[in-house]
């Protein structure tokens, strides 16, 4: 009996330290950065609260709708993560109405990060184009950051 209590301790003891540390967690944005996205008016470049903005994302697979936001002043949307080399985005300023296409051209890097986050995707060398039969309601775009390395900087604004 002396042996078991001593083997169900040790055994105890080894799984209390074979716990994993803070690494099995993914925190504090180390993964895969989002685009950011922000509004200016067309007439005169200013930056632009919009009243609405509905934003559809196609990941390869179809239109994904990430639903709508009031009173903002930016958007952060995530890119595709697979192999392609750009993403198409569809916005537009009511729940029905129509929606201009912009394509997302990149190259993109992948960085590994720790045993819990795996490997994330950096985004280089980005280019903006307004498919020219959609410039409703977006009038036209301009360049911001060309890569994505965090959520911090816009990489595109969109001229209402």
């Amino acid at each position: 009996m002396k042996y078991f209590k001593l083997i169900i301790a040790i055994c105890f003891l080894g799984l209390l330290f074979s716990c994993g540390g803070d690494d099995d967690i993914c925190e504090s944005g180390e993964g895969t950065p989002r685009m950011k996205v922000s509004f200016k008016t067309f007439e005169n470049g200013k930056e632009k609260t919009l009243d609405s903005l509905y934003v559809a994302v196609d990941y390869g697979s179809g239109k994904v709708q990430l639903g709508g936001q009031a009173k903002i002043t930016s958007r952060i949307i995530p890119l595709r993560v697979d192999d392609s080399p750009y993403t198409d985005i569809y916005f537009r300023t009511t729940n029905k109405g129509t929606e201009s296409k912009v394509r997302i051209n990149y190259t993109t890097k992948s960085v590994y990060v720790s045993p819990g986050c795996g490997v994330k995707k950096t985004y280089e060398n980005l280019n903006s184009v307004l498919d020219p039969t959609t410039t409703i309601p977006v009038k036209s775009i301009e360049a911001g950051q060309n890569f994505i390395e965090n959520e911090d900087k816009t990489n595109l604004y969109l001229l209402f």
